[in-house]
C-alpha cells in the first residue's frame, strides 16, 4: 500500500483522510456516473469534474490512476412517478429508450470534453452488465443478505447488514417508509426499509430481461456494486459522487457490496457539494436547469465553467451566476493574452517556491480555490519576470486544464476605434484622467472594454 500526499475529506470518516493506492500502483476510482435520459446539467458536471481534478493531481505528483464510470440506462426510478426514468421519457417523447440513452451519452461525453475532463478508462452500461448483477444478486441470496419475495422481486435484506447508515448517519431503526427511490407499495418486502435489487417486470414489458427469477430489470443500486467489484477487483480506494448520492444509493451500494465480499470494500467515500444556479437549486421544475450549450450559446467558452468550478472548494456549496461566468470567461481570455505575451517558461528558485505552495494546496482537501488566488497575484507580481510568471502558470495548467497556450484570434478593430484607444493612451499619458473616462465610455459603446494596469491599458471586444 502507498500513502498519497493527497489528504481528501471522508463522508464516512468524517474527517480528512489521505488517499491510499492499496496495491501500490494503481490508484482504483469509481464516480457514479450519469442517468442518460436527459442532457448532465452543470451541478452533475461540477460532480464529474471532481475525478479529473483528483487525477491530474495526482498525476502531476507521479501516481497512476484508473477510473471507472457507470452509464445508468436502465434502472433508475423516478422519484415521483415510480417509473423508469428512461421509459419516462420515452413514452413523454415517443422514442426508443435505448436510442434515447445513447443520444444522451454521447452528448455527456462532448459535454465532459469541453470543460477538459478526461474520459474514464471505462464507462460500462447498466443494460449491458445484466449478467454481472444477476451473478452478484445470486451471491447475495446465497449468503442470506437478500431473499426473493412473494412477488418474484428480489430484496436486500437491510437489517442484515448490522453497520447501514455510517456514511449519512441514517439508521434503519429511524428511517421511514417509502424513502427516495425505493418502492412504496412492495407488500412483499420483510421490512419496509429493504430494497429492491432484482424488481418483477409485472406489466412492464420493456427493458426487461429474463432471471432466476423471472422476468424482470435490476434497481438503480446494484449496478454500482457490481461494477466497481468487477472492474476494479473487488477494492475501491476512491468512490466518488454528489452529496445527493449519500443517501440511500451509497448507504445501499456499500451494503450490497460489503456483505458480497465480506469485508469493506470502499477506503475512502468523496463527495462534492449542490450547486446553486442564481439563488436557486437547479430543477427542471424551476426552469434553471443550465447546460454547457447554453453557455456556449452566450459566447463563452466552456472552460469558464471549469474555471468557475475551480475557484471553489469542491464540498462548498457554491452559488454559479452568468456574471461569474462571464468574469471566469474574462480571466481565461486574459491569462492566454498574458502568456502569449510572457513568452517561454523559465525555472527558478522562486518559481519552483510558489508551484510548491500551489501543490500544497491542491493535495489539502483540493484547493483549487487557493491555487486560483495565488495566481492571480503571480499574474500581477512584476518582481517575477515573465518567464518565471510562464512557468508557474504552465505548470499549472497541467491541473486546471483551461487551454491557456489556445493562441489568440486576431483582434480586429475599427478605423474609430483604434483611433479612440489611440486617443486615450495619449490622455492617460498626459494625466488627464476626465478624458480618459469620456474616451473609455465611447469605446464602450463601440463595444470595446477597456482596462488599465501597470504596463498599460488592454481592450477586450464584447462579443
Amino acid at each position: 500500500m502507498i500513502t498519497t500526499p493527497l489528504q481528501l475529506f471522508d463522508t464516512r470518516a468524517r474527517s480528512l483522510s489521505p488517499v491510499t493506492i492499496s496495491d501500490g500502483d494503481l490508484l482504483r476510482i469509481y464516480s457514479c456516473g450519469p442517468t442518460v435520459y436527459r442532457d448532465a446539467h452543470v451541478g452533475n458536471l461540477r460532480t464529474f469534474l471532481l475525478a479529473d481534478l483528483i487525477i491530474r493531481t495526482l498525476e502531476y505528483a507521479g501516481y497512476k490512476s484508473i477510473l471507472i464510470q457507470n452509464i445508468t440506462d436502465v434502472g433508475h426510478m423516478s422519484e415521483d412517478l415510480h417509473e423508469d426514468k428512461l421509459l419516462a421519457e420515452s413514452a413523454l417523447t415517443k422514442i426508443d429508450p435505448f436510442e434515447i440513452a445513447r443520444e444522451f451519452e454521447g452528448r455527456f461525453h462532448k459535454d465532459l470534453a469541453l470543460i477538459g475532463v478526461r474520459p474514464a478508462q471505462r464507462y460500462p452500461r447498466a443494460s449491458e452488465s445484466i449478467t454481472m448483477m444477476q451473478d452478484l444478486i445470486q451471491e447475495l441470496i446465497a449468503s442470506e443478505h437478500a431473499y426473493v419475495g412473494e412477488d418474484s422481486s428480489v430484496y436486500f435484506d437491510a437489517r442484515s447488514f448490522a453497520s447501514y447508515g455510517e456514511i449519512s448517519g441514517n439508521r434503519l431503526d429511524s428511517l421511514q417508509p417509502g424513502h427516495r427511490y425505493e418502492y412504496t407499495d412492495d407488500g412483499a418486502k420483510r421490512f419496509h426499509a429493504d430494497w429492491a435489487l432484482w424488481k418483477s417486470a409485472g406489466n412492464r414489458t420493456e427493458m426487461v430481461w429474463d432471471s432466476p427469477w423471472g422476468l424482470g430489470f435490476p434497481g438503480w443500486h446494484i449496478e454500482c456494486s457490481a461494477m466497481s467489484l468487477h472492474y476494479l477487483d473487488g477494492v475501491v480506494d476512491l468512490h466518488l459522487g454528489g452529496i445527493d448520492l449519500r443517501f440511500p444509493h451509497h448507504e445501499n451500494e456499500r451494503a450490497q457490496s460489503n456483505s458480497a465480499a465480506g469485508r469493506e470494500v470502499v477506503a475512502q467515500w468523496v463527495h462534492g457539494e449542490h450547486l446553486l444556479f442564481e439563488g436557486r437549486k437547479m430543477s427542471k421544475s424551476a426552469g434553471n436547469v443550465l447546460l454547457v450549450s447554453e453557455i456556449i450559446a452566450k459566447g463563452l467558452d466552456p472552460l469558464s465553467l471549469r474555471l468557475a468550478f475551480l475557484e471553489n472548494r469542491y464540498r462548498s456549496q457554491i452559488d454559479l451566476t452568468w456574471d461569474g461566468l462571464k468574469a471566469a470567461d474574462s480571466t481565461i481570455k486574459r491569462w492566454r493574452s498574458k502568456l502569449a505575451d510572457w513568452g517561454p517558461s523559465t525555472s527558478t528558485a522562486a518559481s519552483e517556491k510558489i508551484i510548491s505552495e500551489c501543490i500544497a494546496h491542491l493535495m489539502n482537501d483540493l484547493g483549487s480555490a487557493d491555487v486560483a488566488i495565488v495566481l492571480r497575484k503571480v499574474e500581477r507580481d512584476e518582481t517575477l519576470s515573465m518567464g518565471e510568471r510562464a512557468h508557474i502558470f504552465r505548470e499549472m495548467e497541467q491541473i486546471f486544464a483551461l487551454d491557456l497556450d489556445r493562441k489568440m484570434a486576431a483582434i480586429e478593430l475599427t478605423d474609430e476605434q483604434q483611433h479612440l484607444l489611440a486617443e486615450r493612451a495619449e490622455a492617460r499619458s498626459a494625466k488627464n484622467y476626465a478624458r480618459s473616462d469620456e474616451l473609455r465610455d465611447q469605446l464602450m459603446a463601440l463595444g470595446v472594454t477597456v482596462k488599465d494596469s501597470a504596463s498599460g491599458q488592454e481592450f477586450e471586444l464584447l462579443s
